[in-house]
């Protein structure tokens, strides 16, 4: 199984809509990242800074895939422009994947 990292900043002032927005996370989108075998996936924050994980029980390729294809993710990352700032990967159309230094099993 595949582990992926990711990392973005939100707004200054937008930390409390961000978590509002997930707390209230379309049905639709908790399907599509399923679909893409994503499981364990979690967000952390420090100040204004967030980091994602997720593990990937297609791969992180398929799960890239997966979401860069699918007309609801790009809907949820329009809608969430206006609180947090993320690049893009403009080859997978996911979250850029941070590498991987340390891991303890």
């Amino acid at each position: 199984m595949d582990r992926y990292a990711w990392k973005a900043i939100v707004h200054e002032g937008k930390l409390q809509e961000y978590k509002k927005r997930h707390d209230e996370i379309w049905p639709e989108m908790k399907s599509v990242l399923k679909a893409a075998g994503i499981r364990n996936y979690t967000i952390w924050n420090v100040g204004n800074e967030l980091f994602g994980y997720y593990e990937c029980e297609k791969g992180a390729g398929y799960a890239a895939e997966v979401q860069g294809k699918s007309p609801v993710v790009a809907k949820w990352n329009e809608y969430m422009k206006d609180v947090m700032i993320m690049v893009m990967d403009p080859k997978t159309g996911a979250q850029p994947k941070l590498e991987q230094v340390f891991f303890l099993e």
